[in-house]
């Protein structure tokens, strides 16, 4: 299971909720903390015994990124985190490195710069084996901000903002693959990066473009339904529509136009089917329960 993450996640809030996180009150709710989508990585795990890696390698400052996500998760009861903080490919195919990528059971890769990741872990023993895992329904993943970005097989690393509609202007390189014909942006509205993913989708039309707010999450199950997590939106961005295009006759730097090219957006509770793209409101799944 995957859960890709926008940035800036809400940390727990109530000092109190340090029990298991499926632990209910004397409602039947679970406590309050402000951090659902941390719940949602914790509910997925087997127990408050699991072991969590924080994969610290894309940030600059991996111990104190390791402190921050190790101080939410005790709040949330879980006391097994350790940081995996892998600086050198040598290091991503060491046995010790990969022998406790297979005994984890979940992996928080944090916020950095996706191409230090991918560049870093690529191709090694610690993505094969992790892959592997994941494929087989083993383990939880989770990715924040250049930790998301990295999940896909096509992965944006470079591209400002402001000129992100002239052709070249945006870089890609590949990700880690977990999901295929998807390409993800973060920090999306706060950022103004709608330019970035329109380029990015107009450049490979048969991706779907995810733009994750902060706050806000994605998770995926078995490869393919997506359900809207935290606190913000997510804009999704398909090319499949796309009627017409320069792109192939422009030059670099020249002005990308681009004509019928499909925007949606996503609150929390909405779903996306990746496998044929349908969109399914919340309010259409509450119909159709209704139904049944």
């Amino acid at each position: 299971m995957l859960i890709v993450i926008g940035g800036e996640v809400a940390l727990p809030s109530n000092a109190n909720a340090n029990s298991d996180s499926k632990t209910r009150d004397m409602n039947g709710e679970k406590p309050e903390t402000g951090a659902e989508i941390l719940n949602k990585f914790c509910e997925l795990l087997p127990s408050a015994e699991a072991r969590i890696e924080v994969i610290s390698t894309a940030s600059s400052i991996p111990k104190k990124s390791f402190q921050h996500y190790r101080g939410a998760f005790k709040k949330l009861g879980f006391e097994n985190v350790e940081n995996l903080d892998v600086r050198t490919r040598e290091e991503a195919s060491n046995p010790d490195t990969v022998e406790r990528i297979k005994k984890a059971d979940g992996f928080l890769f944090t916020g950095g710069d996706q191409l230090r990741l991918t560049t870093i872990l690529g191709g090694t023993e610690f993505l094969k084996v992790l892959i592997e895992r994941y494929e087989q329904r083993h383990v939880v993943i989770a990715g924040t901000s250049a930790g998301a970005m990295a999940m896909s097989d096509t992965m944006i690393y470079e591209g400002s903002s402001h000129e992100a509609m002239r052709k070249g202007e945006i870089k890609f390189s590949s990700g880690f693959g977990l999901l295929d014909n998807v390409i993800i942006d973060t920090h999306f509205v706060k950022r103004g990066r709608f330019g970035r993913l329109f380029q990015a989708v107009t450049s490979n039309p048969s991706a779907l473009g995810i733009g994750l707010g902060e706050d806000t999450s994605l998770f995926i199950k078995n490869g393919d339904i997506q359900e809207v997590i935290g606190s913000g939106l997510i804009i999704i961005i398909d090319g499949s529509t796309i009627r017409h295009t320069n792109m192939a006759a422009i030059s670099e730097g020249e002005m990308i136009s681009v004509e019928n090219i499909s925007l949606h957006v996503m609150v929390p509770g909405d779903k996306l089917r990746l496998s044929d793209r349908k969109y399914i409101p919340f309010e259409e799944q509450n119909l159709s329960r209704a139904k049944t």
